[in-house]
């Protein structure tokens, strides 16, 4: 006798069905009208602009419910201040994007001219993380709408509160054959990357992108994978710590370090690894006196997480790890909070080396001189960031041409996200393809070639029969 289905088999059959459904609205929606103006664009962006301005203290609300415990101030700075500016920054430019592009035509061709069409592609997937569960919607959003397309949003199952309000926001805004929102368990999110899209942006960890890659690979669907790894910060000896550290403490320590451009690791000259352990302490404890009930100190997303950190710095310990706080504040309050926690002594065989660790850890690495430091970098997977502190303008081209990374910030940590006028993406287990302002707009369009000629046909000198005069010296004059 055959079982009738699961609660759980209707709900993921009942969520793909409307999935494929609101693909098919939102492919029938742009073939009816493939190439929006620049005005219906522009209004498009400003309805998102006045969205998430109008609904900011719901947002931080929201994700503030879903952390557990999340800054307000850190929502505002890093998950609604950058759409709000990727918005403005678009929209002062969009015309120039739009506009065709010329491009010059070989003499053997003429008369002739050529140009480039940027069209939309259609509809675009995205799914979003749950570190900056707005931020990391919106910027994408952002290019799609600019060049013209439709989009879904996968929202991520860690911040089920942000997605119910992300899908009443955007309603208001755009109806659903335009922009829609949807949720679901990690089953649902795998559907979704297995939808015949237009273009799929990505942006997760490094082992869940390989499984999305595959999922796309099914439709052919291009993908842009924003991943992460561990980003290195690089301290050069001649610049002084008290100069850097505070820039240092704050990009760990943003959104308790769940950010994918967070330095990773530090690598410190040798003769500086106490200076340096002690200078970061006192840096931390100034930005956050007390932990406990701390509102501008983030909590872990979930339990989950917050028990791998812990079993990461067990095991870091059982093999030899020394393990500094920089807070003996216990944890009292309710919250999954973490202290930011310094490991010196660390090795590859223990596992805080071994994975991105997106929370308050950070192991600090010794090293003798500045070759050995950079092959250390190279010897592993490329990052997503890098990060170099130094005053040295030698040292600074020396280290920007011999590493690989997704974007680079020298004297700083974590800005460089935010500046639009740069692309943004990974290289090898970092990720593939850009956005961000143009490059944004540029990912989310199919750039159209177009050649045109008139009446007269120039190409006639060199059909068939070959063998003619003027064959021969066509051919031996181009190939000359």
């Amino acid at each position: 006798m055959t079982q009738p289905p699961s609660t759980h088999d209707l709900s993921h059959a009942s969520s793909l069905q409307h999935m494929q459904s609101v693909l098919k609205r939102q492919k029938e929606a742009y073939a009816r009208a493939p190439m929006p103006s620049l005005q219906q664009r522009k209004q498009q962006l400003a309805t998102l602009r006045a969205l998430l301005i109008e609904h900011r203290d719901a947002i931080a609300a929201a994700i503030n419910a879903d952390f557990g415990a999340r800054s307000a101030d850190e929502t505002l700075l890093a998950d609604i201040l950058p759409g709000v500016q990727s918005v403005d920054y678009t929209l002062t430019r969009l015309r120039r994007w739009m506009q065709p592009g010329k491009r010059s035509v070989a003499l053997h061709f003429l008369p002739a001219s050529a140009r480039v069409v940027y069209q939309p592609l259609g509809v675009v997937g995205i799914i979003v993380p749950f570190n900056y569960p707005i931020c990391l919607a919106i910027m994408p959003l952002v290019a799609a709408l600019a060049a013209g397309n439709r989009a879904m949003i996968k929202m991520s199952e860690h911040t089920p509160r942000t997605a119910d309000l992300m899908r009443i926001l955007l309603r208001k805004g755009y109806d659903e054959e335009h922009v829609a929102v949807i949720s679901g368990e990690a089953d649902i999110a795998a559907a979704f990357a297995g939808l015949p899209f237009d273009h799929l942006l990505f942006t997760g960890s490094t082992a869940i992108g390989r499984h999305v890659m595959r999922a796309a690979a099914e439709n052919l669907t291009p993908v842009t994978l924003e991943l992460g790894g561990k980003s290195p910060a690089i301290i050069a000896d001649d610049i002084p710590l008290a100069d850097i550290m505070d820039r240092l403490c704050f990009a760990k320590s943003l959104n308790a370090g769940q950010t994918c451009v967070a330095p990773d690791y530090v690598l410190v000259p040798r003769g500086k690894l106490e200076s340096f352990i002690q200078l970061y302490k006192v840096a931390f404890r100034k930005m956050f006196p007390v932990i406990n009930g701390n509102p501008d100190y983030s909590s872990i997303i979930n339990v989950h997480t917050h028990q791998r950190l812990q079993e990461w710095l067990k095991d870091a310990a059982e093999k030899g790890a020394r393990i500094e706080k920089a807070s003996d504040e216990t944890i009292t309050d309710g919250t999954l909070r973490m202290p930011l926690h310094l490991l010196t002594a660390v090795t590859d065989e223990m596992k805080i080396m071994q994975h991105e660790l997106f929370g308050p850890i950070l192991p600090v690495i010794p090293y003798d001189s500045i070759e050995a430091a950079i092959a250390y970098v190279n010897q592993r997977p490329r990052p997503l960031s890098l990060y170099l502190f130094t005053y040295d303008r030698a040292l600074q081209e020396q280290v920007t041409l011999n590493t690989h990374s997704g974007s680079m910030c020298i004297n700083d940590a974590l800005i460089q996200f935010g500046v639009e006028d740069m692309p943004f993406g990974g290289i090898g287990q970092s990720g593939m393809g850009h956005y961000h302002g143009r490059e944004g707009f540029l990912t989310m369009s199919k750039a159209k070639s177009v050649m045109s000629k008139g009446r007269f046909n120039s190409m006639q000198l060199i059909y068939p029969p070959y063998g003619g005069i003027i064959q021969k010296w066509m051919l031996k004059w181009l190939t000359r």
